[in-house]
């Protein structure tokens, strides 16, 4: 399976050219093996893209943009849902892909766990802290009273 991304090399739109380097460092950084399909100098692949392309994904003006991403012939998505994936750190799902052995996924809930956790811990250090501070300073009054 090849994963197809649809761009354009001569974009005058620096926000496109940013959202497909964006899509093409990360499946490099995976190891991804993809195409690049420029809609630009040729016309096949600009049309084919526009007629892959679902039309509830279309944008209102009917015309999708780059990047445009489809596993073979199925359509995966655009930089949008390509990057909610990538946040969501289910990029392999997105592309419809098996994740690579030894990929671990953590489910929302418990990175959202993990995230307390360290807050807790955080909170708890800096109670520990005060505490240590609060026994220095009694020590060091009871010490003042004893001089006297």
């Amino acid at each position: 399976m090849v994963i197809k991304v649809f761009l354009a090399s001569s974009s005058g739109s620096t926000a496109i050219k940013k959202k497909q380097q964006d899509v093409l460092g990360f499946l490099e950084a995976l190891k991804i093996e993809y195409a690049q399909l420029d809609i630009a100098s040729n016309e096949e692949n600009r049309m084919w893209m526009r007629e892959n392309v679902p039309g509830d994904k279309k944008p209102s003006g009917g015309i999708p943009l780059p990047p445009q991403i489809f596993n073979e012939d199925n359509y995966c998505g655009d930089y949008e849902t390509f990057f909610d994936a990538k946040e969501d750190n289910s990029v392999y799902e997105f592309l419809g892909l098996n994740p690579p052995p030894g990929f671990k996924k953590m489910p929302y809930a418990e990175e959202e766990e993990q995230e307390g956790d360290v807050e807790e811990e955080y909170e708890q250090g800096e109670e520990d802290l005060m505490s240590e501070e609060e026994e220095e300073a009694q020590v060091s009054e009871e010490g003042e009273e004893a001089e006297d």
